[in-house]
């Protein structure tokens, strides 16, 4: 299959009540993963790469690795920018072939956030890229994100009313709770706000930080509208843990495919359990 969009996949989540997974990439080990989960699960992919793993990985490297993996997918596959913070960033994906970006004006102020959107938004919807915002801030450090606590902040209601209304946006990011990295203690999802927010907007809802909240907490957020479960530190700690694994009983080796070998299988396991959890296994 060729790359699909964003909304494409989002849309029929939403329609259908599931979430899709979208998860983080910085390599080839980690993009196969996640293609060979979802091949075997028979679920729809997102594939995400923050503005780090650009840096560290090309956009054309990364590009040509996803489009290649698409065109050989028996499942649908988006590319997604995450968090994109510059024009120039989100630009440069868009003529890469992302089939979906991110601009992330969360830092910005109500007003100025909506009319940074809508400016990606009128470019990326004429090349036909779907588009992502946030609204709200999310705690935590992710690559080059980083809020502190007391600068975090839950989505109003009210403002996300205005924000879809004013910008046209295909699917939301909200605050609800939930933070970026990992966590010290168990997060408190705000439910009734989630609700609340999903049946006024009546859009695709997007949960960021979602590692390590309890499984319990992610069914009862997809049943309450979320459609798009984002998910990088437990693939990270996978992939490590599986090198560690190899390194600690096997000192000697030295081979990159017998150390990365496992730590695919490793990551394989985790984003198969995750789609299983977002009930969009069998939904390809």
């Amino acid at each position: 299959m060729m790359l699909v969009t964003g909304k494409q996949i989002l849309d029929k989540a939403h329609k259908e009540g599931y979430a899709v997974g979208a998860f983080n990439v910085n390599n080839m080990e980690i993009l196969q993963a996640v293609i060979a989960a979802a091949e075997e699960e028979k679920s729809p992919v997102i594939i995400q790469t923050s503005e780090g793993a650009i840096k560290y990985a090309g956009a054309e490297y990364l590009s040509a690795m996803v489009h290649l993996a698409a065109n050989k997918a028996s499942v649908p596959v988006a590319l997604h920018l995450d968090h994109g913070t510059t024009y120039e960033t989100i630009i440069s994906c868009i003529r890469n072939g992302w089939t979906s970006v991110m601009i992330d004006g969360s830092h910005h102020p109500l007003d100025e956030n909506i009319a940074v959107t809508k400016e990606i938004i009128k470019i990326a919807h004429a090349c036909g890229v779907s588009v992502e915002a946030e609204l709200g801030r999310l705690g935590g450090v992710e690559d080059n994100i980083s809020v502190d606590e007391k600068d975090a902040r839950l989505t109003h209601p009210d403002e996300a009313v205005k924000f879809v209304k004013e910008t046209g946006v295909d699917y939301l990011a909200i605050a609800i709770g939930t933070a970026h990295g990992k966590y010290k203690g168990e997060p408190k999802l705000d439910f009734e706000r989630l609700d609340t927010i999903k049946k006024l907007v009546n859009i695709p809802i997007v949960l960021h930080g979602a590692s390590g909240v309890p499984d319990e907490a992610i069914q009862r957020a997809v049943s309450l509208g979320v459609n798009k479960i984002n998910i990088d530190t437990d693939v990270r700690v996978a992939f490590t843990e599986g090198v560690k694994s190899v390194i600690v009983n096997k000192p000697e080796e030295y081979d990159p495919r017998k150390i990365c070998g496992p730590a695919k299988e490793e990551m394989k396991k985790v984003v198969k359990a995750k789609m299983r959890l977002f009930g969009c296994s069998g939904k390809a």
